[in-house]
């Protein structure tokens, strides 16, 4: 009784009145059916003085509604099917089928509306992730403004137990964030001075002050809604064949409904009444209800569903293109490793193993690329600019430079070969640095971007669902190849540019696509840019991935977390069989019965009760299962 209760209270006014109104019509009709069977008065004309009211409270607003739609042009809906049915059953004498009709078709829209608002209101939960209100710091204290007000370099206080309304960086305190409602992990992340605080995520612990790092058309949470509150535009190739499909079939079942009430008895010399009735059966049996309203509310379901995981995708067809995925090329740097280099190894050869990365720190103090930055976080002796002199960094090969009057090569082997210098070969996973100094070769750094944790997992599982994986980088060989290893990656592709990413998964689409496969490519960077939307599903990191690579995916995963992938395919999947499952069962049934009405072999209205309201009650509830998938 208490679920029933709050089943009640979570209604809206108009679903509560829809409710009463099919209580009330059910208690008529069911009056009607047991008085005309059981008390002379009621038995045939008397049994209208129960059945028209019961009528007009269930189909009253049918009527109307059809009458609307006539109105303004469109004449086959679903309200027009249930009135000429409904009313045609009326003139033949089968008034308890008339009423049926109308109740079992309230009792389907209800259902329909609940499923609807159900979906909805898990995809509001979703939506509810930023307050009305931020605490704007300012000189006399703290003032409530609206996030949509604030800049950038502001600070906001978050107090423990609210959600944080802009993203940014946590100046003072130190908390632990519920970020489930974004990344859909459960786990608290700890936060502290200087860490990326998030829109959305909830303060559970200490209070924080947090500088504004974005605006707030541009924050998390403003994005996740942009990209949920348009998914539906994009519809996919089932759910727009569906509109086009109900567009041409309604008004042919009820050209096929008229023609099957008068041909039959000029043809076969039989009287009209009958064949009457099996073309409002016909139409009963017509109605796409289960298919029009079925099939978005899958897709719809299986967008919530991968919403809560942490998975933003950008309407129903890109689920639908992710079922179909064949081929998964992955960026290597920021998508299956962190895109953070450090050390891992120094091997020197003639000095101390803290002087030679001190020298290559120096050699590349003023290089601004990755592999440099990781070399001088690494030193631990002190670094002097002024040591340094000469300066010339060659772009892909490293740097040259005067170092304490003498010349230092830092970079690969390449840059040390152009030199007349010969470097020993090093297989091991990473990045090498070598170093010479006037010629003479003094050792080598190994810099190693560190895999995600689930990475390897991830290519094993995508693997298992007969998904072929292919690495893309502008790493080199040497670079590469050990990580595709240790992963299981198929193929790779090394040492390339954006350019080259991009006509490399060109070519693989096209071998694909004469598979019948689809192609999906992930990335993180503004790079990536021209490949995730030439891709038939380009899936952006959304937590460290840049605002060009979300904006041109069709899909984002907020947590960077790479085993999403997975999870992403496995939810388009069970969303499409779902689909499927609906336009078949839905078919097979409406089509056998409509063939059975039109033969004469099926008379009862209740068939036609069934194969509509029935076959959508049905279809609306496989549906629903959508919303709940977990693709774990």
């Amino acid at each position: 009784m208490d679920k029933l209760a709050r089943f009640y209270r979570e209604m809206t006014d108009e679903q509560k009145q829809d409710l009463r109104r099919i209580i009330i019509g059910g208690i008529l009709f069911i009056l009607g059916e047991v008085f005309s069977h059981t008390i002379p008065f009621f038995m045939g004309y008397g049994s209208l003085i129960l059945f028209i009211p019961g009528w007009l409270v269930l189909g009253a607003e049918v009527l109307w509604s059809a009458l609307k739609n006539i109105r303004h042009g469109q004449v086959f809906d679903e309200n027009f099917l249930m009135c000429i049915a409904s009313i045609g059953a009326f003139f033949t004498g089968d008034y308890g089928e008339a009423v049926a009709v109308m109740l079992f078709f309230q009792v389907g829209e209800l259902f329909e509306h609940l499923a609807v608002a159900r979906s909805r209101r898990s995809i509001g939960e979703l939506m509810d992730l930023c307050p009305d209100v931020a605490h704007l710091k300012t000189d006399s204290g703290l003032s409530d403004t609206a996030p949509s007000e604030i800049q950038p370099g502001s600070v906001i206080v978050v107090r423990p137990g609210e959600r944080i309304p802009l993203d940014g960086v946590v100046l003072n305190g130190s908390s632990a964030l519920d970020t489930s409602a974004i990344t859909g992990e459960p786990v608290p992340r700890p936060v502290g001075p200087g860490s990326e605080a998030l829109s959305g995520c909830i303060n559970q612990e200490g209070l924080l002050e947090i500088t504004v790092s974005r605006p707030y058309e541009e924050s998390t949470v403003s994005r996740i809604m942009d990209l949920v509150e348009n998914a539906a535009a994009k519809k996919a190739k089932s759910e727009a064949f569906i509109t086009r499909f109900a567009r041409v079939y309604t008004p042919a079942v009820v050209i096929g409904a008229a023609l099957l009430a008068f041909l039959p008895p000029l043809i076969l010399r039989q009287p009209f009444g009958g064949w009457v009735h099996q073309a409002l059966m016909f139409l009963v049996v017509s109605c796409p209800c289960a298919l029009v309203i079925s099939v978005p509310l899958s897709f719809f379901g299986g967008i919530g569903g991968a919403s809560r995981k942490g998975i933003l995708a950008k309407g129903s067809i890109s689920l639908e293109n992710l079922s179909k995925i064949g081929v998964a090329v992955l960026d290597k740097t920021g998508t299956l490793t962190r895109g953070k280099f450090a050390v891992s190894e120094v091997v020197p050869q003639g000095i101390p193993a803290d002087e030679l990365l001190q020298k290559a720190a120096l050699c590349e103090y003023y290089s601004s690329h990755p592999i440099s930055a990781s070399l001088r976080e690494g030193c631990t002796l002190p670094l002097d600019p002024s040591r340094i002199g000469d300066y010339q960094e060659t772009a892909g090969h490293g740097v040259t430079a005067t170092v304490d009057g003498k010349t230092l090569f830092c970079g690969n082997e390449k840059l040390l070969a152009a030199a007349g210098i010969a470097v020993p070969a090093v297989h091991q996973r990473g990045t090498v640095v070598y170093l010479a100094e006037d010629g003479v070769y003094k050792g080598h750094i190994l810099i190693r971007d560190e895999i995600k944790p689930t990475s390897k997992a991830a290519v094993r599982d995508l693997s298992a669902l007969g998904i072929q994986t292919v690495m893309l980088t502008g790493d080199s060989e040497s670079s590469a190849q050990p990580v595709a290893e240790e992963l299981g990656i198929h193929k790779v592709y090394a040492g390339l540019l954006p350019q080259d990413k991009a006509s490399i998964c060109e070519k693989i689409m096209g071998e694909a696509s004469s598979q019948g496969k689809k192609v999906l490519f992930a990335g993180d960077g503004i790079n990536d840019a021209p490949v995730l939307m030439l891709a038939d599903v380009g899936a952006a990191m959304g937590g460290v991935g840049s605002d060009a690579a979300i904006e041109a995916a069709d899909l984002v995963l907020m947590d960077d977390n790479p085993y999403k992938l997975v999870t992403a395919v496995k939810i388009a999947r069970k969303t499409v069989q779902i689909v499927w499952q609906n336009i078949i069962f839905a078919l097979v049934i409406k089509i056998g019965i409509l063939l059975l009405t039109a033969l004469g072999i099926t008379t009862s209205m209740w068939y036609a009760v069934f194969a509509d309201v029935g076959v959508a009650i049905l279809a609306i509830l496989n549906a629903m299962r959508c919303a709940g998938i977990k693709g774990d």
